[in-house]
């Protein structure tokens, strides 16, 4: 066992002070004795457990063959649920990636698009087409009379009637 010094509380400190409660922890020299004892486990003392007591601890200690299947079944369905989850999260993952992907194509397509059309229409001359279709092919501006204003009803083509 560890060797205890005694602390002399009678004492007096420097400059004439007394020892009192507050100092009373203050110990002389270069050692300083240990207060507390650790103990090992078969030193400490056994408290009185009641049977009743003892019998739920040592049922709680023993798990029956139903409860052991319970236990294994709800493990089997967690890693089920689980592993769905998982793929789901993947699943949900990769379509979204595949909607991104999609989007910068589509964005792509429809600025080329642009600018293919912003390049047709600005490569065609309407002066060259007026001059060939009124030169070239005889064509002239309506007469008063041969314009005929409509109003669609939904249909995508129009059928042209003459008047003879």
């Amino acid at each position: 066992m560890a060797q205890r010094r005694r602390v002399n509380t009678n004492r007096t400190v420097s400059r004439n002070r007394s020892y009192n409660s507050k100092n009373a922890a203050y110990v002389y020299g270069n050692a300083v004795p240990k207060t507390d004892v650790v103990r090992r486990p078969e030193e400490v003392p056994k408290k009185n457990i009641s049977h009743e007591i003892r019998k739920n601890r040592e049922k709680s200690r023993h798990m029956s063959l139903g409860y052991v299947f319970f236990l294994a079944a709800a493990l089997c369905v967690a890693g089920v649920v689980l592993i769905n989850y998982i793929q789901l999260q993947a699943e949900l993952t990769n379509k979204t990636e595949n909607i991104a992907r999609m989007e910068k194509q589509l964005n792509n397509l429809k600025l080329e698009n642009d600018e293919n059309y912003n390049n047709i229409v600005s490569s065609i001359d309407l002066e060259e087409i007026k001059r060939i279709a009124i030169g070239e092919l005889g064509m002239t501006y309506p007469q008063e009379g041969q314009v005929y204003t409509y109003t669609s009803e939904g249909y995508d083509y129009l059928r042209a009637v003459t008047q003879d």
